[in-house]
C-alpha cells in the first residue's frame, strides 16, 4: 500500500512528532524520445555502415552496436546536449568502444574453450584496435570534398608520390600539392572531434 509522505509530515503520537517518509531519490534523466528518434534519422545509417565493415558484414552484430550506442545516448541526455547534428563524434567514438568490448568478450570465450592461460598471450598484438581506427579514419574522410579525399587516398593510403598522384588524377604537381595541403587541413578538425590526430 503506498504511503502519503504529506499526509505523515507533522502527524504527532503523543508528545513525539511522527517522522516524514523521505522523498523517493528522482529518477536519473533520459534523452526525450524525439531527440533520440532525430540521432537515429541522422547517424543511424552511418553507424550500421561503419560497424558491418568493423563486424566483417555480421549485420545482427553491427545492428546490436548501434543499438547499444543509442541506449546509451538516450540513457546520458548530456553528451548530446550540442544537438542530435552535432553528435556524430560521440555516437562513434562509443560504437567503437561497444564493438572492441564485443571482439574482446569473443576473445576470451574462444581463449576459455581452448583452455589457455591469459600468460599464453600476454602483450599479444590486438589488430582489431587498427580496424577501428581506420574505419574511423575512413568516415572521417568521407566528410572531404571528393578531389581532397582522392589525393590523401593516392598519397597516404596508396603510397604514391606526388608526380605519380599527378599521372593518376590527370592534374599538375602543384594541384596535388595544393589540394594535399588543403585536404589536411580540412581533416584535422574532424579527426580532433573523433579523439584522433593526423599521422600523415
Amino acid at each position: 500500500m503506498a504511503i502519503d509522505a504529506t499526509a505523515l509530515a507533522g502527524t504527532t503520537s503523543g508528545d513525539a512528532p511522527v517522522p516524514a517518509v523521505p522523498a523517493v531519490p528522482a529518477a536519473r534523466p533520459t534523452l526525450d524520445q524525439a531527440v533520440l528518434a532525430e540521432l537515429y534519422r541522422l547517424h543511424g545509417g552511418y553507424l550500421l555502415r561503419a560497424m558491418l565493415r568493423v563486424t566483417s558484414g555480421d549485420r545482427g552484430k553491427a545492428e546490436d552496436i548501434v543499438q547499444e550506442t543509442l541506449l546509451r545516448a538516450w540513457q546520458n541526455p548530456a553528451a548530446v546536449q550540442r544537438g542530435p547534428e552535432h553528435s556524430r563524434p560521440w555516437l562513434f567514438t562509443v560504437a567503437r568502444r561497444i564493438a572492441i568490448d564485443h571482439y574482446r568478450m569473443q576473445a576470451a570465450r574462444a581463449q576459455e574453450v581452448a583452455d589457455e592461460t591469459p600468460e599464453d598471450h600476454a602483450g599479444a598484438h590486438d589488430p582489431y584496435d587498427e580496424v577501428l581506427v581506420a574505419q574511423d579514419m575512413a568516415v572521417a574522410m568521407a566528410e572531404l570534398q571528393p578531389h581532397h579525399r582522392d589525393v590523401l587516398v593516392q598519397l597516404h593510403m596508396k603510397g604514391r608520390s606526388m608526380v605519380e598522384v599527378a599521372q593518376v588524377l590527370g592534374v599538375p604537381v602543384g594541384t596535388v600539392k595544393s589540394r594535399s595541403f588543403y585536404a589536411v587541413r580540412a581533416l584535422r578538425p574532424i579527426l580532433e572531434a573523433r579523439g584522433m590526430a593526423w599521422a600523415g
